[in-house]
């Protein structure tokens, strides 16, 4: 028989309801962009069904980003993680939800751009050794690597005889901002994922000296890319990973002007087979 103990642990690790929600709206969304009847036939409807599966689907990847670095912590010695729900994959446990998933959904229809979301709050001072450290630091970023890789599964494989052109597109999309979001993430820029793989390996009064600066960390990278020069950089940057794994700009692009259903259609999806507007 199960002990009080034994069912608080389960609960604390079992499925968030509110997760399964998310994933079951984006797999639904996905079919109806993915169906050649009713409003995958294009017009509004189609980019409505576009803009439900790529927003669930950067949802999705958050939790798991989240996760990513929870479960990490866990194995390395916060048992606390599993008490604050960081282990049900419930969107709304992890940080901040403004933070953690209204804000990067924000950036997602502004820009195209995968904005790092809320960490959670691990603590520290249970994981010893500066590798455990490190390693629930790069956890999420690898949940964005991962998740990339299967979204462009289908290109690098060339599997995609028969996938719709607007699944093709909106799937390119999801795999833009998944590297987006790793590229981002893995920055050594105080407040991002990046700088806390190297912070273990820093000296205190490094810390110290660079710890004032960690909540404008990911502020001060969004206003270096509305500079043209380090946007073309970094976009060029995204770009050529996504074409070694055969994805095309095109493809990119299209699946944003689908995704913003409520603008004017653009000629970008001209170039993208299967795909009118």
């Amino acid at each position: 028989m199960a002990t009080a103990v034994q069912r608080r642990r389960g609960g604390d690790r079992a499925v968030s309801p509110v997760f399964l929600a998310v994933a079951g709206v984006t797999a639904a969304a996905g079919w109806v962009v993915w169906s050649e009847a009713g409003p995958a036939s294009g017009g509004v409807g189609r980019g409505v069904a576009v803009f439900l599966a790529v927003t669930g689907a950067w949802v999705v990847s958050l939790c798991l980003h989240e996760y990513a670095h929870a479960r990490t912590a866990l194995h390395a010695g916060d048992a606390s993680v599993a008490a604050k729900g960081y282990l049900t994959l419930d969107p709304l446990r992890y940080a901040h939800p403004v933070l953690s998933v209204l804000l990067p959904v924000l950036f997602l229809v502004m820009g195209g751009i995968g904005l790092p979301g809320g960490a959670v709050y691990v603590e520290r001072h249970r994981i010893p050794g500066r590798i455990r450290h490190s390693l629930v630091s790069a956890a999420g970023p690898l949940a964005n690597v991962l998740f990339a890789a299967v979204c462009t599964a289908p290109f690098w494989l060339g599997a995609l005889d028969g996938v719709p052109g607007p699944f093709r597109a909106a799937l390119a999309f999801v795999a833009l901002l998944q590297v987006t979001a790793a590229a981002l993430n893995l920055l050594p820029v105080p407040g991002l994922d990046g700088y806390g793989v190297l912070e273990p390996w820093l000296s205190e009064r490094a810390r110290r000296a660079v710890e004032p600066f960690a909540p404008y960390g990911l502020l001060a990278v969004f206003v270096l890319l509305f500079s043209p020069e380090v946007n073309q950089a970094f976009f060029g940057l995204v770009h050529g990973v996504l074409g070694a794994l055969g994805v095309g700009a095109q493809e990119t692009w299209c699946g944003l002007d689908l995704y913003r259903f409520w603008q004017e259609p653009g000629a970008v999806c001209g170039a993208v087979p299967g795909v009118s507007r």
